[in-house]
């Protein structure tokens, strides 16, 4: 980072050809799998789309291959809640890749009712030579069958097969905003606005509710659960955001109903900076444990906040992502963009952190040097081989010629959903309807 980022190329991106965007294309959700062999997006449209890396060339071998379309699959259809006189949308809210078992991968997709397990298997060899069957399939007569033979497989094209395994519905009564899968690689959680639902991956009939935040009269509700996950390495422990800005630490050795937390992280808010915006700005859109499981990273509206799993009173890290924006959030409340949700991402290391912003920008923070840049997705910048330069927002005053103005912001451009190769300097990145995917060319090595 710092210097190093004019070096940072572009690896590939995956733009899809037409200049209007329908809703259906926006992508929804990026998740790398546990090896970052494999990439998954989600779209609002239901569809899931796999990208897989390219093995190393022959002519080039120290080369990292490129991510290509692997697969596509319709994951979840437009669905109607009779009872509720509900739509119920086919959006894919979130991937998460199961550990892999044999050779076949597996992921859980998630839309706000219905997660559904896919297993995603491969076939290049078909078996001929039937002794009771023709070429195409159909039964002998067994008069004309006069010797036997043994069936041969024979090479074919690559075939990528995607197969439903299992669907767990009417888990939730409110819509599903994240999924996390135990480390126990047994059992996942799936959490909405006031539940969390704890399932194991072989039983879709049942699940036990964990978490119920629920009050007995709707209208003495406060707050609502934003994100969960698992720790990475504990399978007892949990973690889960609220909108007031909280994190609470759940142990479910402790008891069967996590209501009561083990932990509650919760920074003591600055008065003087209090305002009508003051809740809405705190709310947490996302969480994810560091890969050490030492850490917790947070991300509100304009900051993202690293915590200590041993220190509840306050992060030990914060980080302004777009603090130009603080005087203009009357405008973004009555366009409703203070409302969206932000991810953010670890690096294999834990030492540099990723979030997206508006324009098409993303930041990122490394923890060790406290250097912080922008960088943009865009259309120019994917060409092959070129090099991200660092981006600057200018609030007044003097203006550099690469400055862009915080008035002439695009805040119809958000990147909300980014992820990052679980041992390389590769990152996805999802900017409305197209995935960007850029690596670190020099700095290849996390360590």
């Amino acid at each position: 980072m710092g210097e190093d980022t004019d070096t940072r190329k572009i690896n590939h991106s995956f733009l899809r050809d037409h200049s209007y965007v329908t809703e259906a294309d926006v992508i929804s959700t990026v998740e790398f799998n546990h090896t970052g062999e494999l990439l998954a997006t989600g779209d609002k449209g239901g569809r899931v789309v796999i990208f897989q890396r390219e093995p190393e060339s022959k002519n080039t071998p120290h080369s990292q291959g490129e991510y290509d379309v692997y697969s596509t699959f319709q994951s979840h259809e437009p669905e109607f809640d009779y009872l509720k006189s509900l739509e119920i949308e086919e959006k894919i809210n979130k991937i998460k890749w199961l550990p892999q078992q044999n050779a076949a991968h597996s992921l859980l997709s998630t839309n706000d009712k219905t997660i559904k397990l896919w297993k995603i298997t491969e076939r290049d060899k078909r078996p001929e030579g039937y002794n009771l069957k023709d070429e195409e399939g159909k039964l002998k007569d067994l008069s004309t069958v006069t010797s036997l033979q043994v069936p041969v497989l024979k090479p074919m094209d690559l075939m990528v097969e995607v197969s439903p395994r299992r669907i767990f519905a009417n888990g939730h009564t409110y819509h599903i905003n994240s999924i996390s899968v135990n480390s126990d690689c047994e059992t996942y959680m799936s959490a909405d606005d006031l539940r969390i639902n704890l399932w194991h991956l072989a039983i879709t009939d049942r699940s036990f509710n964990i978490v119920d935040i629920k009050p007995a009269n709707m209208e003495d509700l406060t707050e609502v659960i934003t994100a969960s996950e698992f720790h990475p390495h504990h399978c007892n422990l949990f973690v889960y955001s609220s909108s007031k800005g909280s994190l609470r630490l759940c142990d479910m050795r402790a008891a069967a109903l996590c209501d009561k937390h083990s932990k509650l992280f919760e920074e003591p808010e600055d008065p003087s900076n209090r305002s009508f915006f003051s809740e809405i700005i705190s709310s947490v859109s996302d969480v994810k444990f560091s890969h050490s499981g030492r850490y917790m990273l947070t991300r509100d509206y304009l900051t993202v906040k690293v915590w200590d799993l041993n220190m509840e009173a306050r992060p030990i890290e914060t980080y302004q992502v777009h603090d130009y924006l603080r005087s203009k959030l009357c405008s973004l409340y009555e366009s409703d963009c203070i409302f969206d949700k932000f991810e953010c991402a670890w690096n294999g290391s834990d030492s540099v952190i990723m979030t997206g912003a508006y324009n098409n920008f993303f930041r990122m923070f490394d923890r060790n040097t406290k250097r912080d840049v922008t960088l943009e997705a865009s259309r120019e910048s994917s060409k092959p081989r070129a090099v991200l330069k660092p981006r600057r927002v200018c609030v007044g005053g003097k203006r550099r010629r690469d400055d862009i103005s915080v008035d002439s912001l695009d805040f119809t451009k958000k990147i909300l959903h980014t992820a990052w190769h679980p041992a390389e300097n590769i990152i996805a990145i999802a900017a409305t309807n197209n995935l960007y995917i850029f690596q670190d060319k020099v700095n290849s090595d996390m360590h």
